[in-house]
């Protein structure tokens, strides 16, 4: 029943997504005020994580902050949707998204035996199945394609989810074939098998510790633990890392920029690629703090 519910559930998408995105970008309006003004959706977890991210803004601060975090939220539903009716030639003509930085994951990947790239919850992290039907900013292009990406991912525990969003955010590839995709507990066994060839493995990192887990020390102003998982294997194959920074600059325009964290991961160690990674995002957290997935319990 999943599988038939999940053919149905994208076909649906598949037709509905054909509209237009500033039609979908009202129906994510209608979402925001459902979400935000009638379920309240996690309102206390918001304004808790705000509240002590950010210690030396008002409450009036903190909750402009919060409702154009719901307001983004809306948006990614309304994107994602649109997304998941897109192949590459309407993403590329679309604007919605520019990637930036890509001589830096070109110089990675030419000159490393892998990249592992560490990506967040900030921008909407739906888009990533695009990545090689974007424009590059400058004119440029990336020198890998789809065989070469894969995406590191933890399996939903729902399997009607798990199964319609892995199939949504390759949607622009070739729909049966969502090889791309590799699921958390495979990965070392994967990477080690593919270690001649060279590969871009892209992780979520910012979640909160499934398993085993590094102290970071202060993130947002708050102690955090991290998965070592991504960075672990990093350096025990010699992978560049770069972070990709995921930059939201109005509704319906994004920006994917490359920041290299180190070109060979065996002489640094896991602890300092994290720090450096939550550095970054702290960074760009700051910089727009409406961008980053507020509603996530991260801090438990």
């Amino acid at each position: 029943m999943s599988k038939i519910g999940v053919k149905i559930a994208r076909a649906s998408v598949k037709l509905f997504g054909r509209l237009p995105l500033g039609f979908h970008y009202a129906a994510g309006r209608f979402a925001t005020w459902i979400i935000r003004d009638v379920m309240r959706y996690r309102r206390d977890v918001v304004m808790a994580n705000l509240a002590r991210s950010f210690p030396e803004k008002q409450y009036w601060e903190l909750e402009q902050i919060a409702d154009a975090y719901y307001d983004h939220i809306g948006e990614i539903v309304a994107e994602t949707i649109w997304f998941g009716a897109s192949d590459g030639k309407r993403l590329h003509d679309s604007g919605v998204v520019t990637v930036s930085g890509a001589d830096v994951l070109n110089r990675c990947f030419e000159n490393s035996p892998s990249v592992t790239v560490l990506y967040s919850h900030c921008g909407n992290w739906e888009l990533m199945g695009g990545i090689l039907a974007y424009p590059v900013s400058g004119g440029g292009r990336l020198v890998f394609g789809e065989s070469n990406v894969r995406v590191v991912y933890k399996r939903l525990h729902n399997g009607f989810s798990d199964a319609f969003f892995r199939l949504n955010r390759v949607a622009p590839l070739v729909e049966e074939n969502i090889a791309c995709t590799v699921e958390s507990s495979d990965i070392l066994r994967y990477a080690l098998k593919h270690k001649g060839e060279k590969k871009v493995y892209v992780y979520m990192a910012d979640q909160y510790p499934y398993q085993s887990a590094f102290d970071v020390g202060k993130f947002m102003n708050q102690p955090t633990k991290a998965m070592p998982g991504s960075v672990k294997l990093a350096h025990k194959c010699g992978h560049s890392v770069v972070y990709m920074k995921m930059r939201r600059l109005g509704r319906g325009k994004y920006e994917f920029d490359y920041i290299p964290i180190c070109d060979d991961a065996s002489r640094v160690s896991p602890e300092e690629m994290l720090r450096k990674y939550f550095d970054l995002l702290e960074e760009e957290i700051r910089e727009n703090p409406s961008n980053w997935l507020w509603s996530h319990k991260r801090w438990k």
